[in-house]
């Protein structure tokens, strides 16, 4: 059982408790700033590489990475890249997802819509991104896992709400009830 709390007298405070562990903190003041920073670097990152694939004079290809890579560095994955990069419908869906899933997560963080949506896409692409380059030079941690985490604090500190549209939309009113209040499950994709 998952269990989280916002303490009230403090919104900087909280505390988690998962399989009987119970973690807690408070933040400072200018955590905001930074899980905001951290939005934006990751939002500029995404929409820029997802914006460069769709301009480039050629068009982009994932088949050559994805047959290609894991193949060669021992990836524990090896054989599920292998069979996504010989399975032409899989590479052609990759052709689309990336260049647009990359523009997509990255605008969705940069104006602050639907950022756990955009933030769990992300972080799953950072994580196929990881196997795909896997390299045990330095151990299990590479810039790929480090930014995975990223998307995963950004979702996990409601970084939406922080400047961004989702506390527009999470209050807006429909009738006498917000949004989140008619939609309890939407708090699963905005914030």
């Amino acid at each position: 059982m998952t269990t989280s709390t916002i303490s009230p007298d403090s919104h900087n405070t909280f505390e988690s408790t998962v399989r009987g562990y119970t973690v807690g903190g408070r933040a400072h003041s200018l955590s905001a700033w930074f899980v905001l920073s951290l939005r934006l670097m990751m939002g500029y990152a995404f929409a820029y590489s997802g914006f460069t694939k769709l301009v480039a004079a050629e068009p982009f290809s994932a088949g050559g990475y994805v047959a290609n890579v894991a193949a060669t560095n021992g990836n524990p994955l090896a054989s599920v890249f292998a069979w996504m990069g010989s399975t032409p419908w899989v590479v052609e869906f990759a052709n689309v997802a990336v260049p647009w899933g990359e523009l997509l997560i990255g605008l969705g963080l940069l104006v602050g819509a639907f950022v756990r949506l955009a933030a769990f896409f992300g972080a799953f692409m950072m994580l196929m991104f990881y196997f795909g380059n896997w390299d045990m030079a330095h151990g299990f941690i590479n810039g790929d896992f480090a930014y995975m985490l990223v998307f995963l604090a950004v979702a996990a500190f409601g970084a939406g709400r922080i400047l961004g549209l989702d506390a527009r939309l999470e209050t807006y009113d429909l009738g006498g009830e917000t949004l989140l209040e008619r939609y309890p499950r939407l708090e699963y994709i905005l914030g």
